[in-house]
């Protein structure tokens, strides 16, 4: 599972599953229409990604893996299983930090730090021009700005490009609300060895928190130590997966993990269609 993002990432995901060597299928599931959830729950989310899920496999036991923010739906969709008498033996989380209390930003200015921030074409003098704008303006208006200014180029499909921002933003929402709950299950943090920081904190020369430095990134504030196996992988968050050499170690590291964990019938990894 992963949360919604650009197109380029779920290429390099599928990219993932294909150079893993298990002994099981991987299901990339679809990313569930928020359209009848508003404001939407990331238990409501992962209620719907289940009923999709038994489709495929009506029992347990299942084995989940995560990349990012994804992962923490996945562990929604474990509650849920766990609530309801199903087992989950196996839960992998590829580089995923313990998400922080509720923030109060507007749904532009979470598409500016998860989407406009990361991308090349966007220097600090204009993303301080896009800093000022988010806070008062609409992810529609965010997206005309960031045009104006080069960040994005004027062939992009605006209103595509809209619903889809608007859906992460959503998401991010309501894993911000979301209560994590302490499971009964032993988790796989596969985790970036190089840092990764946003250009707001570049720019602050803030290092990073207990949580995003942590090898365990923070979850055993929720689960006992004893139940995080940390496994380090080289690059940074986004380098992890996107550069060949990297993603082919977690890919070994990921299938010996699986191989090793008990038998069941469904490996659910990341969908193909939902681009982190």
């Amino acid at each position: 599972m992963r949360s919604p993002t650009p197109h380029k990432s779920a290429k390099v995901e599928l990219s993932l599953a294909q150079e893993m060597d298990i002994d099981c299928p991987v299901y990339a599931l679809p990313w569930p229409s928020f359209d009848e959830l508003y404001p939407p729950t990331l238990e409501a989310i992962a209620a719907q990604v289940i009923s999709v899920i038994k489709e495929i496999q009506p029992k347990g036991p299942y084995r989940f893996a995560g990349y990012s923010s994804g992962a923490i739906l996945a562990y929604a969709i474990a509650q849920r299983l766990l609530s309801i008498d199903e087992t989950v033996s196996f839960m992998a989380f590829i580089d995923v930090t313990l998400p922080a209390n509720p923030l109060s930003m507007s749904q532009a200015q979470i598409v500016l730090e998860m989407v406009l921030d990361p991308l090349e074409s966007l220097d600090d003098e204009r993303f301080k021009v896009l800093e000022g704008f988010a806070g008062e303006g609409s992810i529609a208006q965010l997206l005309e700005k960031a045009q104006q200014v080069g960040a994005m180029p004027l062939s992009r499909d605006f209103h595509s490009d809209y619903l889809m921002y608007e859906k992460i933003a959503q998401f991010q929402r309501a894993l911000q609300l979301y209560q994590m709950p302490a499971l009964s299950v032993k988790v796989h943090q596969f985790y970036a060895t190089e840092p990764l920081l946003s250009r707001r904190a570049r720019q602050a020369e803030s290092s990073m928190d207990r949580e995003a430095s942590s090898p365990m990134r923070g979850w055993d504030q929720v689960l006992n130590a004893e139940a995080i196996h940390v496994v380090p992988i080289p690059g940074n968050h986004m380098t992890m997966m996107s550069v060949p050499e990297n993603r082919r170690v977690l890919a070994r590291s990921l299938s010996t993990a699986l191989n090793s964990s008990p038998t069941t019938y469904l490996c659910n990894n990341k969908r193909s269609d939902m681009e982190s």
